[in-house]
């Protein structure tokens, strides 16, 4: 009997996330509003985001045609592209620089959702899938590092792989060993080596986008079921059509956007932002560069992992991530005014730590 009260309660869950009646064109697009008040420019930062990503597929495409997954070869195949293949520096910068503004504009995107308030009921699915997308964004960022196997992004995966297994200090009993299995099985060897670059090159170009596909199509069709949340806590009562009002306009940021990132890539190389030369390869007999430090979206863990016990991080990570997937249900009914204020004091700590993080750690830390 108690099944089958939470079979139905499941049943009854997933009815109302997934509604079938809704599940046609009429639905989802010809009648589907939006709400027009002072932040509605948030509803437009997740088409960035797929942009973004789909500016990454082509041009993670192309790079593919030369780029060699070797330690012997990876980084002559990226040197080759940047120097002899026509337009492959652009193409590699258009990857880079779309790489970054990828994960910004998730990162932009969790927060406007979360201020919103687009997670309420029946929203608790797009949000989940939502957070979801953030992490394999994040998981992107950290494979797609280290295939230039260069000298930095090698000696920088060792921290990062060292960390994972530091985990297993601090876990109890038998899960103590599972940050070790987990670090031996992305690093595939007793260090660092050609196994370790299989592994994040099948993770990068296969699983981590077929993983994206499959959770942003869930995502998707939850935000077309159920529409913009109403974003205010008094709304206007003002909207527009999605289709093809709300759709042209996000499509004219698109090409915007995109004629932006290009000019971008064609006169900024993305390299120019890096404190060590991106073409110096990897030499295992060679010593590591000082001051060696994550892309900068990873700052936000970096320096107070620089500063602060580990465990203290640790805990800290693991809160944030279990906050994160239950907010639906611990945020249910706090108002859309506190929300943003929540929201603005995570925006505010984001901008401090990556851009005076490294000032912060020196004035902690005098000397290091």
């Amino acid at each position: 009997m108690k099944s089958e009260t939470i079979t139905g309660r499941i049943a009854q869950f997933l009815s109302t996330r997934f509604p079938v009646d809704k599940m046609n064109f009429h639905s989802m697009v010809e009648t589907k509003e939006v709400p027009v008040h002072r932040l509605s420019w948030g509803y437009y930062t997740g088409g960035l985001t797929v942009l973004f990503f789909m500016i990454q597929v082509a041009t993670g495409l192309l790079l593919l045609f030369y780029y060699q997954p070797s330690v012997s070869d990876a980084n002559l195949s990226v040197d080759f592209m940047l120097k002899y293949v026509s337009v492959g520096a652009l193409i590699r910068n258009m990857h880079a620089w779309s790489a970054s503004c990828m994960i910004f504009m998730a990162i932009v995107h969790l927060l406007t959702a979360f201020a919103m308030k687009a997670f309420d009921k029946p929203r608790e699915i797009t949000w989940i899938t939502g957070v979801i997308l953030l992490l394999i964004t994040f998981a992107f960022g950290f494979t797609g590092y280290l295939l230039p196997w260069n000298q930095i992004a090698v000696n920088a995966t060792k921290v990062m792989i060292q960390s994972v297994e530091d985990v297993g200090h601090y876990l109890p009993g038998v899960l103590s060993k599972l940050p070790q299995i987990i670090m031996e099985t992305f690093q595939g060897e007793a260090s660092v080596g050609q196994a370790t670059l299989d592994r994040f090159y099948a993770l990068h170009v296969v699983i981590l986008p077929f993983a994206v596909l499959a959770t942003m199509a869930a995502h998707l069709i939850s935000v077309q079921l159920h529409g913009m949340s109403q974003g205010v806590d008094h709304p206007s009562g003002k909207t527009e059509r999605f289709f093809p009002m709300f759709l042209v306009k996000d499509l004219f940021f698109w090409s915007f956007v995109f004629l932006a990132l290009f000019i971008v890539s064609v006169c900024i190389p993305f390299d120019s932002f890096l404190p060590f030369p991106l073409l110096e390869p990897y030499n295992p007999l060679g010593s590591t560069p000082p001051g060696i430090k994550p892309e900068w979206y990873f700052y936000f863990v970096y320096y107070p992992l620089e500063m602060l016990p580990f465990w203290v991080i640790l805990v800290a990570c693991g809160a944030a991530v279990v906050v994160l997937f239950l907010t639906p249900w611990i945020f249910k009914s706090v108002s859309r005014r506190s929300l943003r204020f929540i929201a603005l004091g995570a925006t505010a700590y984001m901008f401090v730590i990556t851009l005076f993080g490294e000032q912060i750690y020196h004035m902690v830390k005098p000397g290091s």
